[in-house]
């Protein structure tokens, strides 16, 4: 963490045993490692009650460490036997199968910390056989008792149990394993701690340095942990922020085509033939990009805006300024059907000698040849393609603006071999775009390195999508939402409905036979699902008006555009995540007539799922939305970079609550860059490759 690595291997510090239990269950093999990524999940605060598990605030078969003070002790005979009931703080229940040991020395009145597996047993909190620890003791015994055995007994081996424990008012509770309990990690922290040597402090920044900061978020001074944890955050901030600031001084070096915009080239003729005005919105985001275009460093700009905002457009605009200088554009899409509606509707908008060409991976040979020969030989003026575009046999005549839609869908890798694309000692002015809006705190960790410009207006004669859900609990709703398909249909208006499978109940199959048969007999139905080698010939039978009701899975999720469609059913939409239905809504009312979307769904209505449904349907602002999927899930799955190992990238910052400690962080990452950029790259040498992995997918 900025600069700091303790690269001592654990079997060099701890047992043998315990060593390899760390890299077995977390996959640690330094101190480091298990010092910054291994942080308390909580802490027990001694002499203050712990929360009570009785509420399912854990889940069934969690390894969970409480403390309380026994209440009540009852003894039951079994066959072999007999069982002992420990109650704890009327809340919960340690439970021990033949516990002669245990009973001897748990009594009502005395204080405990338990660790074990998490049971719900009539409904009751169970402990079964964990181990303990006495905290203290009425009768006049020792504030830590010696009565330990298991666990205890093996970590006395290495550390002082006494000492680990005594006068600790805070003590630390780590995610833990079915073969590490928390102790065993409190007590193996806390030996990597007393052999670790002071740690020098790069930045002077607080009087709490980085050393004091990660001894006390692991063994918390009596005022608490917060300030160590708001330390190491602002850290982790602070080193993401330079990292994108390094990249943004890098940009500052390499070269682009001033592209400003002519004032009689085709881009003013294109503009002066649409039969309405550009919103406030996009003459603001244009005057940003025009700016940015008429300087001969690259742009690097992020474009986020509600479904059907206009981003199009504003980046059509754009593109034509760019051959208006004499060079070429190219936008780059994640699917063929999306790049070829995209070539559709940007050839409508285009002046008749702009000469624009489609390139994807499903081209016939001749096309394809002929395709790559027009983009060589400078006839293309504006290209539009998939991953073909970056592939190495594309080679472009003077490649002066790239722009990506749905910017989550490309690596940096992809982006970067489309820059390398223009003339030797150049580099593209680079927009990418996302309907998905992007709330601040990932703005700025994870596209800090890009500007960022926000359309939130409709466009004129977009009308809002009325919202509704639809509880499987009532027949009579979804009865009715058949016979709203029906009226749609019947008013010359086309439909589609979205399940969250192909096969199987409830999948697009199955569902469409039942329609077919039942409460849409007589329409015109097709399946459409991303198994099909047809799926843009379906589609566009959709869009000719050829079908009346298209059943399909979310591959008409980003992007797709037909006009005539005013009615969306979303079957089980608790299945989807936030912006997923946001996008899925936003495939109707595209034509200027009022449409609606039905949010079918089998959550029951007081659960947390049919909460989540509801709050969906009662909003339809993209931006609104992405703050509340922040509630529901972790910055991660928001962004789709969830990482397939053990160690999450951000350890400690939560994107939903630490804007302040973010927008400090990066201003000073910043202003450290401007005053002492090598200062700032020795500081991010240690980020691990999967940070990096992380920070590039934006």
């Amino acid at each position: 963490m900025l600069g700091w690595k303790d690269d001592r291997p654990l079997s060099e510090v701890l047992p043998g045993k315990v060593a390899k239990a760390l890299t077995k269950s977390f996959g640690y093999s330094t101190c480091g490692q298990l010092l910054l990524n291994h942080f308390p999940r909580d802490y027990i605060r001694q002499g203050k009650n712990f929360r009570a598990f009785a509420e399912r605030q854990a889940p069934e078969g969690s390894f969970i460490t409480v403390s309380g003070t026994v209440t009540h002790i009852a003894k039951r005979p079994i066959r072999n036997g007999f069982v002992l009931n420990v109650t704890v703080d009327d809340a919960y229940t340690a439970v021990f199968f033949n516990g002669v040991w245990q009973e001897r020395v748990l009594y009502p009145g005395i204080r405990v910390l338990f660790s074990g597996k998490l049971k719900f047993f009539h409904n009751t909190a169970q402990l079964q056989h964990p181990e303990f620890l006495i905290l203290d003791a009425p009768r006049g015994e020792s504030a830590v008792s010696k009565r330990w055995g298991g666990t205890l007994k093996a970590i006395a081996q290495f550390v002082d149990v006494e000492e680990l424990l005594r006068d600790r008012e805070w003590l630390p509770v780590y995610p833990a394993s079915s073969t590490l309990k928390t102790w065993t990690i409190m007590a193996a922290i806390h030996h990597v701690l007393k052999t670790l040597p002071p740690i020098e402090d790069p930045l002077d920044i607080s009087d709490l340095t980085f050393d004091m900061a990660l001894r006390q978020i692991h063994e918390p001074r009596p005022e608490g942990p917060q300030r160590a944890i708001d330390r190491l955050k602002y850290n982790e901030a602070l080193g993401i922020g330079l990292v994108m600031a390094l990249r943004r001084r890098d940009t500052r070096h390499w070269r682009a085509f001033a592209l400003p915009p002519a004032p009689d080239g085709y881009r003013a003729e294109m503009l002066a033939k649409l039969p309405f005005e550009l919103t406030g919105g996009q003459q603001r985001v244009l005057k940003d990009i025009d700016r940015d275009l008429s300087k001969a460093e690259p742009m690097s700009r992020l474009l986020q805006g509600e479904v059907g905002s206009g981003k199009t457009l504003v980046a059509v605009a754009a593109m034509l300024s760019a051959v208006d200088a004499g060079h070429q554009a190219a936008l780059l899409a994640p699917t063929e059907v999306l790049a070829h509606q995209h070539a559709r509707s940007i050839s409508a908008m285009l002046p008749d000698d702009i000469r624009l060409t489609v390139l994807s991976g499903s081209m016939k040979v001749a096309e394809k040849r002929q395709a790559l020969l027009d983009i060589v030989s400078g006839q293309a003026d504006i290209v539009v393609g998939t991953h073909a575009i970056i592939q190495e046999t594309v080679e472009f005549f003077s490649l002066g603006m790239v722009v990506v839609d749905e910017q989550h869908r490309f690596g940096v890798e992809q982006r970067d071999s489309l820059r390398m694309k223009a003339p030797e000692g150049t580099f593209p002015h680079v927009l990418v775009m996302t309907a998905t809006p992007i709330p601040r705190t990932i703005a700025m960790t994870v596209f800090g390195d890009l500007e960022v410009s926000s359309l939130h207006e409709l466009p004129g004669g977009r009308k809002p999508i009325q919202s509704s859900v639809v509880p499987e609990a009532k027949p009579t709703w979804v009865t009715r939402a058949f016979e709203r398909i029906r009226e749609e249909v019947a008013a010359g208006h086309q439909a589609y409905i979205v399940c969250p499978r192909i096969e199987g109940e409830g999948g697009v199959l199955e569902l469409a036979e039942e329609l077919q048969d039942g409460p849409l007999a007589g329409l015109r139905i097709m399946v459409l699902h991303g198994r099909m080698d047809d799926k843009d010939e379906r589609m566009a039978a959709f869009a000719r008006g050829d079908i009346d009701v298209l059943v399909s899975t979310t591959v008409i999720e980003v992007g797709v555009d037909v006009a005539n469609a005013t009615v969306m059913l979303i079957r089980e939409s608790e299945n989807f995540g936030v912006s997923q239905l946001h996008q899925l809504r936003g495939r109707v009312g595209r034509g200027g007539n009022a449409s609606l979307c039905l949010f079918h769904t089998l959550a029951a209505p007081n659960s947390e799922s049919f909460e989540r449904i509801a709050k969906i349907a009662a909003t339809s602002s993209g931006f609104e939305l992405t703050e509340l999927d922040m509630e529901y899930r972790r910055e991660g799955d928001v962004l789709g970079t969830r990482q397939s190992g053990r160690q999450r990238t951000l350890q400690l910052l939560d994107l939903s609550e630490d804007l302040l400690i973010i927008e400090r962080a990066y201003e000073d990452a910043y202003q450290l860059v401007d005053d002492n950029p090598e200062l700032a790259f020795h500081l991010t040498v240690g980020i691990r490759e999967e940070e990096q992995e992380y920070l590039d997918k934006s």
